[in-house]
């Protein structure tokens, strides 16, 4: 090859690459190949980061209620005590009485009479079990009502210990129905449904209970008026067999649970052979539907204010079964003196025959009492809240409702009433006049005849007395 023929096909070779390059760039600005020539428009500057809502500082709140004043003036010893010699004179109040009234916020008593001497309580027995669940198993338990696959086609209803139970669906803002039978039913029914399953037999299992359903301390009479269920593990609407606040109950709720629990499932396309039986959920067996009760909190909220006496024993077997005892009445009232006595509380010389008060034979100190409420009112234990505010209003609210409407001391009292032929107790909180918080605690167990009328109105009348003292 000559030189110049060399320089021919370098010149060549140059050229072609000049030309390929440039056919490159043309296509990069075309954006055919990659690359960084661009004929497209700039993007826009993008965006500022956006800022969190919750980056910002809080807006300043204004509480509803102002803190009590820790310097506001301690009622005179002397003044108090003469309010209660007062009442355990009234012959309203009949011949055992024990009282004590004590300052919330430094326990210092400021009268009392007999306060060591057991008597019985009543419902104020209530505050035990109230304490004792919300601090062993925590605000925030709920009971779960479950249906369990078993062998074949059958289905077994299993029961949490919710009594509450709505016959259909549920509401979640309430606590009595709070979870639904209708609710469950339309679960179990899909998947039912997805197994080509349309006719079940039904079990019920409610063996999370054991021993009696009623307890042999409680009079028969106030079972037959309705003031109280046989406890079991699984009920609609505490067991009513008509509405009303006193109403006759079933005597097996579990069954009669299970009975409309059929109904909702035929309402929904599964069809129930013959009837409910009691049963054991299978092992091993598959969950196709669950449904919660409200939480616990809420339950005790309910049961202080109403005075409901199956929820309450209801209660007190979920404390025993926490601490490995029988959910029965023996296991439920040893267990809840037991965790008062692990949070504190002083219980020499108390004894439960069953947790609601509602039976023969339970006896409680008005210190124990006193002790309870403190606890509940301090602001250091406040997963015990739902305690001192779950108390009825004076005036206002559940069992104290028309009770101090008269009164200067409504809407500042908050308490636990109490009960039987002849026994008449209130426990709470009540602020006076100084906004000063006082803790009181009254038990009368041999009241005269003539009903509760007498007792509770030298009591209230107290409790107003209280209420006006201002005499720091």
């Amino acid at each position: 090859m000559t030189m110049t023929t060399a320089g021919r096909v370098v010149a060549t070779s140059a050229l072609v690459l000049v030309l390929a390059g440039g056919a490159y760039v043309t296509a990069d600005a075309y954006d055919v190949v990659p690359g960084m020539v661009t004929l497209e428009e700039l993007p826009p500057e993008p965006l500022p980061f956006p800022t969190a809502p919750g980056a910002v500082d809080p807006a300043d709140t204004v509480p509803a209620l102002a803190n009590l004043d820790p310097q506001a003036p301690v009622p005179a010893t002397v003044n108090v005590q003469g309010l209660v010699d007062g009442l355990v004179a009234d012959p309203r109040m009949g011949a055992s009485v024990g009282v004590v009234v004590a300052d919330q916020l430094t326990g210092d008593v400021l009268g009392a009479h007999l306060p060591e001497d057991g008597r019985t309580p009543a419902s104020t027995a209530k505050l035990v079990t109230a304490v004792a669940a919300l601090n062993a198993l925590g605000p925030d338990v709920t009971l779960p009502t479950s249906v369990v696959r078993g062998s074949g086609a059958s289905i077994v209803l299993v029961g949490g210990g919710d009594m509450m139970l709505a016959a259909g669906a549920g509401d979640p803002t309430a606590v009595v129905g709070h979870a639904g039978l209708a609710d469950l039913a339309a679960q179990a029914a899909k998947e039912l449904l997805l197994e080509g399953v349309t006719t079940v037999s039904l079990g019920f299992d409610d063996s999370l209970f054991s021993g009696p359903t009623l307890s042999p301390t409680w009079n028969p009479a106030d079972v037959a008026a309705g003031f109280v269920a046989p406890v079991t593990a699984l009920a609609v609407d505490t067991a009513k067999i008509r509405p009303g606040e006193y109403p006759p109950r079933y005597a097996d709720p579990s069954l009669a649970a299970a009975n409309t629990f059929a109904q909702r499932l035929e309402e929904v396309g599964i069809a129930v052979d013959g009837t409910p039986r009691r049963t054991t959920k299978p092992d091993g067996g598959r969950e196709i539907g669950v449904v919660r009760s409200a939480t616990l909190d809420g339950i005790v909220h309910h049961f202080l204010d109403t005075s409901d006496n199956a929820i309450t024993e209801v209660v007190s077997r979920l404390v025993a079964i926490d601490q490995g005892l029988p959910g029965s009445f023996e296991g439920g009232t040893t267990a809840v003196l037991h965790a008062v006595g692990v949070a504190g509380v002083d219980t020499a010389g108390a004894h439960l025959s069953d947790a609601s008060g509602l039976g023969a034979g339970s006896v409680l100190p008005p210190d124990l009492l006193l002790g309870l409420l403190r606890l509940a009112t301090d602001p250091a234990h406040g997963v015990l809240r739902d305690v001192a505010t779950g108390m009825p209003i004076g005036g206002l609210t559940g069992t104290l409702s028309d009770r101090y409407t008269q009164s200067p001391a409504r809407g500042l009292v908050r308490a636990k009433t109490g009960s039987l032929p002849h026994v008449t107790s209130l426990a709470g909180t009540v602020l006076d006049t100084d906004r000063r918080q006082l803790v009181f605690v009254v038990l009368a167990d041999a009241t005269p005849d003539g009903g509760q009328w007498g007792p509770r109105a030298a009591i209230d009348s107290f409790v107003t007395a209280l209420s006006g003292c201002g005499c720091g």
